[in-house]
């Protein structure tokens, strides 16, 4: 079955999505020290964020032509949109005064990525699976 332009344009994104993944994870990994002495976060929570981030990242490259459209777009939303949230909360802590701010925005990347992973693994296989 051959593909439509929006379909490669979905396919497309959800490669680059994977890919800041693991862009993210190596900048996390690489520079969990001096990062989480900016962020207030221990070393062990960002080296811990590196290492979900390359296996969501992982997971949603290997996945991509495996599962539907579809369960990519609605994953995909909740998880930036938790992202956002755990953002907001953690700003809103900091500027509170609270020292808990980057943990809130770190944990959050630290556990999304492990809960998309699962979701994306567990779910059935599109109907266009190569396999």
């Amino acid at each position: 079955m051959t593909q439509t332009r929006t379909e490669a344009r979905r396919r497309a994104g959800i490669l680059a999505d994977g890919g800041f993944k693991l862009l993210l994870a190596a900048v996390f990994g690489a520079g969990a020290a001096p990062l989480g002495d900016r962020l207030g976060v221990p070393v062990w929570l960002m080296v811990s964020c590196g290492v979900a981030l390359l296996v969501g990242g992982g997971a949603e490259l290997g996945y991509a032509r495996r599962r539907p459209l579809r369960l990519y777009t609605r994953l995909m939303v909740g998880y930036d949109a938790g992202w956002v949230l755990a953002a907001l909360a953690g700003l809103l802590l900091t500027r509170r005064g609270s020292g808990a701010g980057g943990e809130v925005w770190i944990g959050y990347q630290a556990l999304a990525p492990l809960v998309f992973a699962a979701l994306l693994a567990a779910a059935a296989p599109s109907p266009e699976d190569p396999r």
